[in-house]
């Protein structure tokens, strides 16, 4: 089994404008992020943007850049983009790597991949860790995912799901947001318009769950949590903190 990953990357960003860019320890976030998903076993690793500022500073560290258009709707869509750049084949595993995860784990990388390729009846595979904390049950930021006995996403959600989970009852689950795609599900992904429940929830993983493609979840196996990605100026400073004092 082979595998590719693609880290679409966006300049604008609401909470923190050039996110990409901007300094942790030295090296701009994307390359934090590129480095960790060269340590994992993709035969390629490529960078999309549509910013010209990100092309030149990714090159600059040897990465592969592929130009996209600017008016992708979703991460997805920029990643299909790439697969029909690059002439991928249907059955071929692209790995989407968040350009803000400048902390996870190459082997959560190779898991997801794993799992795609074990389930010939999934077009998507992600991964998830047990919730440790009720702070993050109730924190919309944190993404849920509730889990059929098959292994299958039931849904996603930023609201508690199920009602009146707790940490106790050890079914909460957070989603980790890294997923492995069939590029033929890449294809069908950018035919279709987004759903409701993705425009309300602001979570594009629920316009395949819509349209009946099925995402296997898996808990992750690393021996540690994975953290969370970078979204505010609080979660920049602690990766800061974090790669200061390893």
């Amino acid at each position: 089994m082979t595998f590719s990953v693609v880290i679409p990357a966006r300049y604008a960003a609401s909470r923190l404008p050039g996110k990409p860019l901007l300094d942790i320890v030295g090296k701009p976030m994307i390359q934090r992020t590129f480095e960790q998903a060269q340590a994992s076993a993709a035969t390629a690793v490529y960078i999309a943007t549509d910013d010209e500022r990100i092309k030149t500073v990714a090159e600059g560290f040897g990465a592969r850049v592929c130009m996209t258009s600017a008016e992708h709707r979703s991460g997805t869509d920029r990643l299909q983009e790439v697969a029909a750049q690059l002439r991928l084949e249907d059955q071929h595993i692209v790995v989407n790597v968040q350009a803000d995860e400048p902390l996870i784990p190459p082997e959560a990388i190779d898991q997801v991949a794993n799992i795609l390729a074990a389930n010939a009846d999934a077009g998507i595979a992600t991964l998830c860790e047990t919730i440790s904390s009720q702070e993050q049950i109730d924190n919309p930021n944190v993404v849920k995912v509730v889990i059929d006995n098959q292994g299958n996403a039931l849904y996603f959600s930023r609201s508690a799901i199920p009602w009146q989970g707790s940490v106790s009852a050890r079914n909460c689950f957070r989603h980790i947001g890294i997923y492995a795609y069939r590029v033929s599900t890449l294809n069908q992904f950018v035919q279709w318009a987004p759903s409701e429940l993705e425009v309300q929830e602001k979570l594009e993983q629920l316009r395949a769950l819509s349209n009946g493609v099925k995402v296997r979840v898996q808990l992750a196996l690393c021996e540690q949590a994975i953290p969370p990605g970078v979204d505010t100026e609080h979660e920049l400073e602690a990766v800061r903190s974090f790669l200061a004092e390893t």
